[in-house]
């Protein structure tokens, strides 16, 4: 469904819920980085950016956060980045996204957890997906990423299964506002 649509958002619980089960974890995934210099930034570009990266999550946490306030417990696992701590060119409107993510994080940790709902974030590094197939086809920056990051590679989605276990799981029942950073070392270097 699209993120960006609050009726779709709606209609996508109602229909999960009715045909599924009630929805006790959700993990925020959507989103979309369109690259431009910043002088040359489209108001358009930074306003497909910010509705779904930002008021995305903020619909589907949202939604989530109705059902599970009455069912007393929940976990909401935002998609955050490597880039909600830091900046790179050409991507003005995906870091600011994602570190204005990082803080909605916080604010719903904060504001849901006298209900019993943890709320958290997994920071991704440099990872091998569509989404980064150009970076990883030019070998420069390819080089860059693997000369930055101390594992010395991008990493496999399949890397980010276990921290999104650990705080969908009871193992994380007093963690909460928090972005857990998978990211091979990036921001632990120099």
């Amino acid at each position: 469904f699209d993120v960006t649509d609050t009726a779709a958002v709606d209609a996508a619980f109602e229909h999960v819920e009715d045909h599924v089960g009630p929805i006790h974890v959700l993990l925020n995934n959507a989103g979309v980085n369109l690259r431009e210099p910043f002088t040359e930034l489209h108001d358009e570009t930074w306003r497909q950016v910010m509705a779904v990266n930002l008021d995305g999550p903020m619909r589907v946490a949202r939604a989530a956060a109705r059902r599970m306030i009455p069912r007393g417990r929940g976990k909401i696992i935002n998609t955050c980045s490597l880039l909600s701590e830091r900046a790179r060119a050409t991507c003005s409107p995906y870091a600011v996204s994602k570190a204005a993510l990082q803080m909605l994080t916080r604010a719903l940790a904060v504001e849901l957890a006298p209900h019993n709902i943890q709320v958290n974030g997994i920071g991704p590094g440099y990872f091998v997906t569509e989404m980064t197939r150009d970076l990883r086809d030019d070998a420069e920056f390819d080089r860059w990423v693997r000369e930055k990051t101390p594992a010395g590679r991008w990493g496999d989605p399949a890397e980010l299964v276990g921290c999104a276990v650990f705080l969908a799981s009871d193992a994380s029942s007093f963690v909460n506002g928090q972005v857990i950073y998978v990211d091979g070392g990036w921001l632990a270097a120099l």
